[in-house]
């Protein structure tokens, strides 16, 4: 291993200056773990991430929902401290802690006083590689994930048809499959499942820590030596994913549940994200997105909802960090008296508008103007720059993408966003998705 001034060395050489000035530094030890400090001296408060390189994507055939099942056992103890004493030890020095689990990668994070970096480095790096897995704990935890299965989707007939509409886009690729897992294969998740997954993926190799706060870079990689860098190597695992195929069919979900107050309706489009399109392909959906739905003067909300009263809400989203490829949604809630198959044909028709007449020149500096100063105001949040920056390494983008996406989405142009439109806004090959009243 390397010493601590090495690694200090390293990082230097590998400090980037973002747009605003503020440096970001990268270095990786030697049993793999890549190290990102982001010093934001505002307050005496740091966040520690740790990022693991895979998702709900990269679960077993058949095994849907183990990522998500093992971040819950994650917080369940190892075998040098037990369960609750991590979590104790944070709300102690009045931290805050928690986790997430999504499609490419799984994050644990904690938000303390600087002072105490040092100690969150050592239980994390503990639970990277001394989990402990008695059956004591692997089939209660289990019915825990089956218990917030049953809360908040099979109780929720808005997240039954997302599901299903993810289900139907994506017929091939695991992002059709949902992140918490089916029921049927989560009731069937046992310790060897949890064990193997977490052999296989939670190695220093496959992880990114992120450090963003009141911290010198040469201390925190310091410290990172000093917990994580006694911790075994080992190769990073592919992602051996199949790929969606092109869709050739359009088609139709409905979920139809008495429990539905407000009826909607959806649309999903194939699309690319980022590293299978491109970063020109993916700003230009952003802006796309934020054109036709990024407020009350987005396309869709001003025709359905202002202009002609055929909705109450209406919107559009892409979200283009991701793996392989992604959705471009729209949505928009019907007003009173307005059917389903009526809002659809205004959606429809909106969208054709659109496409034949072109972005109108103040609609798309608006939105491009939005979404840079979007990325701006979130540097104000030390929280949110690690998870900024945590997301895109996870996923395969550099720190370079990161701080380059605001001048990417100012170069974006008018023909650029009709050409993403004509390309991906094909409804002969999305899904539709209508929740309504039984």
């Amino acid at each position: 291993m390397s010493s601590a001034t090495d690694a200090a060395r390293r990082v230097e050489e590998q400090a980037q200056a973002g747009a605003d000035g503020s440096v970001v530094h990268a270095s990786t030890l030697d049993n793999g773990l890549d190290v990102v400090v982001i010093p934001d001296r505002r307050a005496p408060v740091v966040t520690h991430m740790v990022w693991y390189r895979n998702g709900s994507a990269d679960d077993p055939v058949g095994k849907s929902g183990i990522a998500h099942f093992l971040e819950h056992l994650m917080f369940k103890g190892t075998t040098r401290h037990p369960e609750g004493e991590f979590s104790d030890a944070v709300a102690a020095i009045g931290g805050q802690e928690n986790a997430f689990t999504s499609y490419d990668y799984t994050a644990y994070f904690q938000r303390v006083a600087k002072e105490h970096l040092g100690e969150m480095m050592h239980f994390e790096a503990d639970r990277m590689t001394n989990l402990s897995f008695d059956e004591s704990v692997v089939g209660p935890e289990r019915d825990v994930v089956i218990e917030e299965r049953r809360m908040r989707t099979d109780s929720d007939p808005d997240q039954q048809l997302s599901e299903a509409m993810d289900a139907a886009l994506f017929t091939h690729h695991p992002y059709g499959l949902p992140i918490i897992g089916w029921m049927h294969e989560i009731e069937g998740l046992n310790r060897d499942d949890a064990f193997n997954y977490y052999q296989r993926f939670y190695t220093p190799s496959n992880a990114i820590l992120v450090v963003a706060g009141d911290v010198e870079a040469e201390a925190a990689q310091a410290l990172a030596q000093e917990h994580y860098g006694r911790i075994a190597s080992a190769p990073r695992p592919q992602r051996l994913r199949p790929q969606e195929p092109p869709p050739r069919a359009a088609r139709r979900v409905t979920v139809s549940d008495a429990r539905v107050e407000q009826p909607l309706l959806r649309r999903l489009y194939l699309a690319p994200s980022t590293l299978t399109g491109g970063h020109e392909a993916a700003c230009a959906l952003d802006v796309l997105a934020e054109v036709l739905g990024g407020g009350a003067t987005s396309v869709l909300y001003r025709k359905l909802v202002l202009e002609k009263a055929k909705a109450v809400s209406a919107g559009a989203w892409y979200f283009g960090s991701a793996v392989d490829q992604t959705r471009f949604g729209m949505t928009a809630a019907p007003a009173q008296d307005v059917s389903l198959d009526d809002l659809e044909k205004h959606i429809d028709d909106a969208v054709a508008d659109f496409i034949a007449k072109g972005v109108d020149e103040a609609d798309f500096r608006r939105a491009t103007t939005r979404l840079v100063a979007d990325m701006v105001y979130a540097q104000d949040s030390q929280a949110t720059l690690a998870r900024v920056y945590g997301s895109a390494l996870a996923i395969g983008e550099s720190i370079a993408d990161v701080q380059q996406w605001p001048a990417r989405i100012a170069a974006v142009t008018p023909e650029g966003v009709m050409d993403a439109a004509r390309a991906w806004l094909d409804a002969r090959t999305a899904v539709t998705g209508r929740l309504e009243p039984q």
